[in-house]
């Protein structure tokens, strides 16, 4: 069975990081695409990172380009997203998703999805 799991999410003040995990179970991710989304309360779900099976290559929503930054490591079959310099207006449910065809930050694009993990930027 296809899974994937997200950590890593918590209570961080203004200007605090925190890494995010995806790990996945039941199939290997080198093969996959990987996306980050986040949903917060009355919102729709945002597009934040994705990183290619490929070549590795990244995106980044311009709302935390220069502060996240997405990696995969496929000796763990998981991918993180390590957020920097957060802000109130990051405060939202986290999920991560797989594909096997080319990253994107359009949540259609993603047949396999996380729980989610809640992260919350607040003094």
């Amino acid at each position: 069975q296809l899974q994937l799991v997200e950590s890593g999410g918590g209570l961080v003040q203004p200007g605090g990081s925190l890494r995010l995990s995806c790990a996945a179970s039941g199939f290997t991710l080198d093969y996959y695409a990987i996306g980050w989304f986040r949903q917060a309360p009355g919102k729709e779900r945002e597009g934040v990172s994705c990183i290619s099976s490929s070549d590795g290559s990244t995106y980044y929503a311009d709302s935390v380009k220069g502060r996240f930054t997405i990696s995969r490591d496929n000796a763990k079959n998981t991918v993180y997203l390590q957020m920097n310099s957060l802000k109130p207006e990051d405060t939202a449910v986290y999920y991560c998703a797989a594909d096997r065809g080319p990253p994107g930050i359009i949540a259609s694009m993603y047949d396999y999805w996380g729980q989610g993990t809640q992260v919350t930027v607040s003094s």
